[in-house]
């Protein structure tokens, strides 16, 4: 998780003088009496109002109006407030409704946000948030948004379901789309990478389907894909268009995979002899590579769908002994969900003690996995009541320590697998510690859980105890870097919006919505009593506002002691 820009962040400090702490550079006069005068300003600006309207009260006739507007209000009969509070209970709803909606869909408060952008740089609030490129606050402004670009990385779902025989028999039957257009593309611009090269323009099939993965239509990429076939019938991306779109079951995806693996493995073969013959050459070798463990390792999952699981296990450890260095697609995740279906917790232990390593980046799949396998050893034993009589042994300490590591992590999934939320599709694309990095995991590895007698119950007991570890999780971690805050964003990028997104830590209603609700309820509560009893109303009205402010201003105004009516 962490990243290389700390070592020339701190090569870049150790060069660069540091200031004394808690010294800061003398003021000049001109800043001194700047800062006395911003510190009186407001008061003699009301002192400077409060004498102008006193010396323009007989031009302008105060005392009359006043008089006039307090005779107005005693002449108002009871409807009139009726319909005053009725209305402003009547506004004043509309705008917590609004600013309900809008929290919800955007996650802040609209009156808010509009003060803070528009009304807060008129009134000078923007001046002292204004720091120097060189001072430290900008330094550390700018470390925690690189910090949260590194954290809010997209990364390709290694356990993706197929277009055509998963997500689309999906819409099918639910008439929703699983997948968000941003999902679908990052997913073609992944496929441009791992499936093009610069030298497709030397086989005319690689030309059409360079602009089959750039289409967006799905009919017209799956037409581009029978045209690079009638071009040459050995064209494996064509093949892996059809087995991910048109094809609309597992069966008929693994059909066209093999297809695909035959015409691939020749290619592969071909570029690996002439790789050495210039630039162009070897980047085609590199994208024969990523087509040829594409292939395998889309066959190994439609082996795993199909229910050969060993079949499955083989392909992916062949396909991790052969192209070591391609540890970025993580096909390890998809190892672990297989050795767990089989049961072999021995070999899944291996796996994590290879990758769950300190070195190497941590997913949800890591994490959880290995809590499952401590807990797995006490959880058949596990009582709430009996470990809180005589405490918890060693055993049930690592288990708990283990859960409470990987709810740090990504603190969404125990909603999923306790069945708090609701399931949906995973996406193409996950946000590491994200919710549609829980979605992914618990879709797969629910099951495994369920397997395990007593391991959701002592997951249910514990894992809230995490948040009382860190209670501002975003400021401070304890085994991870803090969590980060684009995660809501992203992940709302990548869910359909029928899913209510999980954000963590959990957001309290602004004031704005807080203050709607109360002027909502009272004016609401005014307006009844007021339609209700509008006599008696309407002599509160009158002798609450009325004479009070006539007899305020009046004193005001005239100098005169002022005596009750």
């Amino acid at each position: 998780m962490a990243d290389g820009d700390g070592l020339s962040e701190a090569a870049t400090a150790a060069a660069s003088p540091a200031p004394a702490p808690g010294l800061s550079p003398p003021l000049g006069w001109r800043e001194r009496l700047r800062a006395g005068l911003a510190g009186t300003g407001a008061s003699l600006w009301f002192v400077a109002g409060l004498g102008l309207l006193y010396a323009l009260r007989v031009p302008l006739r105060l005392c009359e109006n006043l008089a006039a507007v307090t005779l107005f209000l005693n002449s108002l009969t009871p409807k009139f407030y009726v319909a005053l509070t009725g209305t402003s209970s009547l506004i004043s709803g509309l705008i917590f409704i609004f600013e309900w909606w809008y929290f919800h869909k955007h996650g802040t408060s609209f009156i808010e946000q509009v003060s803070v952008s528009h009304l807060r740089p008129l009134m000078g609030g923007t001046e002292s948030s204004i720091s120097e490129p060189g001072s430290p606050s900008s330094n550390r402004e700018s470390e925690t948004s690189r910090q949260n670009l590194s954290e809010c990385k997209v990364w390709r779902n290694p356990l993706n379901l197929f277009r055509g025989a998963e997500y689309r028999r999906y819409t099918w039957v639910t008439g929703k789309e699983p997948l968000t257009y941003y999902d679908m593309n990052l997913s073609a611009q992944d496929h441009q990478t791992f499936f093009t090269c610069d030298t497709d323009f030397l086989r005319p099939s690689d030309t059409v389907m360079q602009k089959a993965w750039r289409e967006r239509n799905p009919p017209a990429r799956i037409k581009a894909a029978y045209q690079a076939l009638e071009l040459n019938n050995d064209c494996a991306t064509a093949y892996v268009l059809l087995a991910e779109e048109e094809a609309t079951t597992i069966v008929d995806a693994e059909r066209l995979f093999k297809q695909a693996l035959k015409a691939g493995e020749t290619i592969y073969r071909r570029s690996q002899q002439c790789q050495h013959q210039s630039p162009q050459h070897e980047a085609q070798l590199r994208r024969d590579t990523n087509v040829l463990v594409y292939i395998k390792r889309r066959l190994a999952m439609c082996a795993r769908k199909l229910g050969r699981i060993r079949e499955a296990v083989k392909i992916m450890r062949d396909l991790m002994k052969e192209f070591p260095p391609l540890t970025m697609l993580n096909i390890h995740e998809n190892l672990l969900e297989s050795l767990l279906e089989l049961q072999a917790y021995a070999d899944v232990q291996a796996v994590l003690a290879k990758y769950d390593d300190i070195s190497l980046p941590k997913s949800a799949a890591i994490c959880y996995t290995a809590a499952l396998l401590k807990t797995r050893t006490v959880s058949d034993k596990f009582s709430p009541e009996t470990a809180s009589r005589r405490g918890l042994n060693t055993a049930e300490i690592n288990a708990v320590e283990a859960i409470h590591r990987a709810v740090e992590f990504n603190p969404h999934v125990p909603k999923y697998l306790l069945e708090m939320k609701s399931l949906i599709l995973p996406p193409e694309h996950i946000l590491k510690r994200g919710d549609s990095e829980a979605i992914a995991y618990a879709f797969f590895h629910l099951q495994h859980w369920k397997r395990i007698e007593g391991a959701l119950n002592l997951l249910q007991c514990t894992w809230e105890g995490t948040f009382r570890m860190i209670p501002y999780p975003l400021e401070k971690g304890h085994l991870f870097y803090p969590y980060p805050s684009c995660t809501e964003t992203a992940d709302r990028e990548l869910l359909p919006t029928f899913h209510h997104v999980s954000v963590y830590p959990k957001k309290e209603l602004p004031f704005f919505i807080h203050f709607t609700a109360g002027l909502c309820s009272s004016t609401a509560m005014i307006a009844l009593l007021t339609h209700q009893f509008p006599e008696i109303m309407g002599v509160f009205a009158k002798a609450g506002l009325a004479p009070k402010s006539f007899l305020c201003t009046r004193s005001l105004f005239t100098l005169e002691p002022s005596h009750p009516v």
